[in-house]
């Protein structure tokens, strides 16, 4: 189908499709994440009928990414981040290592070569803040302990991310004209993108602070609803681009670090509660724009492949989780409940694995299962939540 105005209509037809195939899996019992995907499906290149335009729609959907992470960021505290440091760091950072290395590996024995395997395998060793976030929410237990140790442990991995997409293009230059790998300028770029971090967030965290709560009390003086709306929207929006275009650091950084900022403001928190219906709009984008990549035809291409890396996904990583959690004593309900909110994977799945396909490092299939495999993940972990739940309610 032509379309004249690819941004109205890949809306309208984002919306009403997400509506009705939402509205068909609640009737069903089913998540409505589960509906949400199936609209992408059905909007995608390879579906018969209207084709979305891709780019817009990871645009719309980045956009609610923003506005999800900067929501994140008013309800977690410095005083959360040093009460689960102890867990959320090196348990973040044992249990990407870990689930990196065993997915690599299994990566290596089905034939792949190195760095293919590698980027496999660190692909496979993220999960997606949104979809974690939507499960806290719909059971209502954000404020909780296991869910604060869940957000700095995602927070962590979100910044390992960062740095791996930085360094990356940088590695494989090097291939290219040394065929060797330099390991003081890999060292020189972790360097280099960690102090950009730092100092944005000291920089966010400092002026933020003085300024931000201020700027808040001014627009309510106002008195103008639109003017609040958009006030939220700048001071989310601005952070997050400064953090991407300046210092290197993804959108999703940013946000949270501008809502951190607020975190302490009562103004900050009541101000966002007035943005949450434009922010659930555009985190059903992100669903809709994981079913627009995916080709289904990798299921009965590579079935077994598919049907591996989507074991790995769910039981290799959630049982890492689990044991790193018992290793810091806690709760066995608590353990599985971050298990299970860890047994997917998503957002910078996707950004990772499309940099290095457009880098020449994977194939299109290994692209493919990837994206299978992630919405896999994606529609079976409500199902994984809520027996997690169960379980601890039990307990």
């Amino acid at each position: 189908m032509e379309q004249s105005y690819p941004l109205i209509s890949t809306l309208v037809f984002s919306v009403v499709f997400a509506f009705l195939l939402g509205f068909i899996a609640s009737r069903l019992k089913l998540p409505t994440i589960i509906g949400y995907i199936v609209a992408g499906i059905f909007l995608s290149p390879n579906t018969p009928g209207f084709i979305a335009d891709i780019a817009i729609a990871k645009q719309l959907a980045e956009i609610g990414i923003i506005l999800l992470m900067f929501e994140v960021g008013l309800h977690f505290s410095m005083k959360d981040l040093i009460n689960v440091h102890k867990i959320a760091i090196p348990g973040a950072i044992i249990q990407m290592l870990s689930t990196s290395l065993l997915c690599t590996l299994c990566a290596i024995l089905l034939k792949y070569n190195f760095l293919e395997s590698l980027i496999f395998g660190i692909s496979l060793s993220v999960a997606s803040t949104v979809v974690m976030l939507r499960q806290f929410e719909q059971y209502h237990i954000k404020n909780t302990t296991v869910s604060k140790i869940a957000i700095g442990w995602l927070v962590i991995e979100d910044i390992a991310m960062i740095i791996v997409m930085v360094i990356l293009p940088a590695i494989i230059d090097m291939i290219h004209l040394n065929n060797e790998i330099n390991s003081q300028i890999i060292f020189e770029n972790i360097t280099s993108i960690t102090a950009k971090i730092i100092i944005f967030a000291i920089a966010t965290i400092t002026i933020g602070k003085k300024i931000l709560p201020t700027f808040l009390i001014t627009i309510y003086k106002v008195r103008s609803r639109e003017l609040v709306s958009l006030s939220v929207l700048a001071i989310a929006s601005g952070f997050a681009f400064i953090a991407h275009a300046i210092f290197g650091a993804s959108f999703a950084l940013g946000a949270f670090l501008a809502g951190f900022v607020l975190n302490e403001s009562k103004l900050g928190r009541k101000t966002v509660d007035k943005t949450l219906p434009l922010r659930d709009i555009f985190a059903v984008l992100f669903f809709i724009s994981v079913g627009l990549i995916f080709n289904p035809t990798i299921i009965t291409k590579e079935p077994i492949l598919v049907l591996i890396t989507t074991i790995l996904v769910i039981f290799g990583k959630a049982i890492m989780a689990f044991l790193i959690m018992k290793l810091f004593r806690k709760k066995t309900g608590e353990s599985l409940i971050l298990s299970a909110s860890l047994a997917q994977i998503g957002e910078f799945s996707f950004i990772l694995t499309a940099l290095a396909m457009n880098l020449n490092i994977i194939s299109q299939s290994l692209y493919d299962m990837v994206i299978a495999s992630a919405i896999i993940s994606i529609i079976l972990n409500p199902f994984l939540f809520k027996l997690a739940l169960n379980f601890k309610s039990k307990s």
